[in-house]
């Protein structure tokens, strides 16, 4: 892998991973057009961990108020001598807790037939032309509500385990998921993509102890921190530009380009 190389694959991944046009079909499908193979998981666990610190950096705000809520009330119930505190961080932890349940039980039950998918670029237009329908549909949606309930949570959980399969953009249908249960678009996008973080930390370190082993130099080192640091510069970059488009009211004209690339694979793969 050369320098540039590692830069381009930050840039995608940066991109793809937050904008809803799903990075994994893009990945399928990019690999389907050049006629490679892209298997050094090694340094996608690195680019995802670049993504990673991007959704930390956005939301560090939220998430540093939230670690507080939940240090609090641990120590209530470990010392009992301080009052437990059920404030909207703390709510906001249990409803994380609660979304990210579907995505772990799916991934354990259904790896074998999401692996297969990868392998069909069929499945991915098809994919890409439901989640383009999906964001599509979000403009005829006006949401009123400020807060995610527990009902809201599981449903999101639900949408972020179906976007294990290829083609299909997990901040796309998470984001679609809380607009459908009339929650304000801003408020889904925030907890979108706070519920990537326990997906995103959680594959990567069940990799990063095997993946660790893979560097074998100081320059294979540097290529990776390379693709690391631009995955997580464009990433920023991504989630502060779509969190400026759904503020806008324009979420669904991704389902515009979505659609386009899912009709335009289908016909050119047969």
């Amino acid at each position: 892998m050369s320098l540039l190389e590692a830069i381009l694959l930050g840039i995608v991944q940066g991109l793809t991973e937050f904008l809803p046009i799903s990075s994994s079909g893009h990945l399928v499908l990019g690999e389907f057009l050049l006629k490679v193979k892209f298997d050094d998981i090694s340094f996608e666990v690195f680019l995802h961990l670049g993504t990673f610190g991007s959704v930390v950096i956005v939301f560090r705000r939220t998430l540093w108020s939230m670690l507080k809520a939940v240090g609090l009330n641990v120590r209530s119930i470990f010392l009992r001598k301080v009052a437990f505190s059920a404030t909207k961080d703390w709510h906001l932890f249990l409803l994380i807790l609660i979304g990210s349940v579907p995505a772990g039980v799916a991934g354990v039950l259904f790896c074998d037939y999401v692996e297969e998918s990868f392998s069909s670029v069929v499945f991915v237009s098809l994919m890409l032309l439901f989640t383009g329908t999906i964001l599509i549909v979000t403009q005829f949606f006006k949401p009123a509500k400020e807060k995610l309930n527990f009902k809201d949570a599981i449903l999101v959980g639900v949408a972020q385990a179906l976007a294990l399969f290829p083609g299909i953009s997990r901040s796309g249908l998470t984001i679609s998921t809380g607009i459908f249960a009339k929650v304000k678009r801003s408020t889904s996008a925030e907890f979108s993509f706070l519920l990537s973080l326990p997906a995103i930390l959680g594959a990567s370190l069940l990799e990063l102890k095997e993946v660790l082993g893979h560097i074998n130099s100081v320059e294979e080192a540097g290529l990776y921190l390379t693709g690391t640091v631009t995955a997580f510069l464009v990433g920023y970059l991504a989630i502060k530009f779509l969190l400026n488009v759904i503020e806008k009211g324009k979420f669904q004209y991704f389902g515009y380009y979505c659609f386009v690339v899912g009709l335009f694979f289908l016909l050119f793969s047969r």
